[in-house]
C-alpha cells in the first residue's frame, strides 16, 4: 500500500491526493508535523517537506509536481497532463500559475497568516498581509474566468492537472471561508463541476479539530 505523507491545509498535499483519486490509486495517508523534524521523516526526505509518496516496495518520492507526473507516467489514463506537447506545456504553464504565483499572492498570505500562525503559535497574524491576500484573491478569480469563458477546462478541452492545482489552493481557502464565491460566479461554477468529482470527496470531509469548515465547505450547492 503507498503511504502519503501529508498535512492537512497543505495545497500540495491536497493536489496529491486528488490526483492519486482521479487515477484510483488506493493509498494511506500519514499527517506529518514537519515542524518537528523527525529523524525517521527525514531519511526518507531530507528536505523535511510534504508531499512524499511512498510507494509500495520503500521508494519514496517527494514534492506534488514530480509526484503528479510520476502518477500520470505509471498510471496514464487518465492523462492529467494532457496527450500533445502544447496542451501538456499549457498544463504546466498553470499549474506553476497556481503552485508558485497563487500560493505566493494568495495562500500564503491568508492559510499561512490565519491559520498555521495561530496554529504554530507564531504570533499575531499579519493583518496587512491578510488584506493583500484577500485583494489578490479577485484577480486570481477573475483570470479563472477568463480561461473558463474560453475553455471547458482550465488548461483546454479535458480535465486537468491545472484543474487540480488551482481548486487545492482553492479548497485550503474555502475551508477558512474566504473565497468570495458572490462576486465571482463563474469561477464559482468551475469549482462547482470539480467539488462533484469522486476523488474530490477526501478533500472535503477534511474536518481539523478545532478548527471546523464553514457550512458550505462540502456542500456541492454552496
Amino acid at each position: 500500500m503507498r503511504v502519503l505523507y501529508h498535512l492537512w491545509l497543505s495545497p500540495f498535499c491536497r493536489k496529491v491526493r486528488i490526483a492519486l483519486g482521479e487515477k484510483r490509486v488506493e493509498f494511506e495517508m500519514k499527517a506529518e508535523n514537519v515542524w518537528q523534524r523527525r529523524d525517521e521523516f527525514l531519511a526518507i526526505n531530507p528536505a523535511g517537506e510534504v508531499p512524499v509518496l511512498v510507494e509500495a516496495d520503500g521508494t519514496a518520492l517527494s514534492g506534488s509536481q514530480v509526484i503528479c507526473e510520476f502518477l500520470d507516467e505509471i498510471h496514464p489514463e487518465p492523462a492529467l497532463l494532457g496527450r500533445q506537447p502544447l496542451h501538456r506545456a499549457e498544463v504546466r504553464r498553470l499549474v506553476d500559475w497556481f503552485d508558485r504565483k497563487f500560493d505566493h499572492e494568495v495562500t500564503e498570505k491568508l492559510v499561512g497568516e490565519k491559520f498555521m500562525k495561530r496554529f504554530l503559535a507564531l504570533g499575531e497574524p499579519d493583518s496587512a498581509k491578510i488584506r493583500a491576500g484577500h485583494a489578490n484573491m479577485h484577480t486570481h478569480l477573475d483570470y479563472i474566468t477568463y480561461l473558463v469563458e474560453r475553455r471547458k477546462w482550465l488548461a483546454g478541452d479535458t480535465f486537468s492537472l491545472a484543474d487540480i492545482a488551482a481548486a487545492a489552493h482553492l479548497s485550503t481557502i474555502d475551508y477558512l471561508g474566504d473565497v468570495p464565491w458572490k462576486d465571482h460566479d463563474v469561477a464559482k461554477d468551475w469549482y462547482a463541476r470539480i467539488k462533484s468529482r469522486p476523488s474530490f470527496r477526501s478533500i472535503l470531509v477534511d474536518h481539523i479539530p478545532n478548527a471546523p469548515p464553514p457550512k458550505h465547505y462540502a456542500d456541492l450547492d454552496f
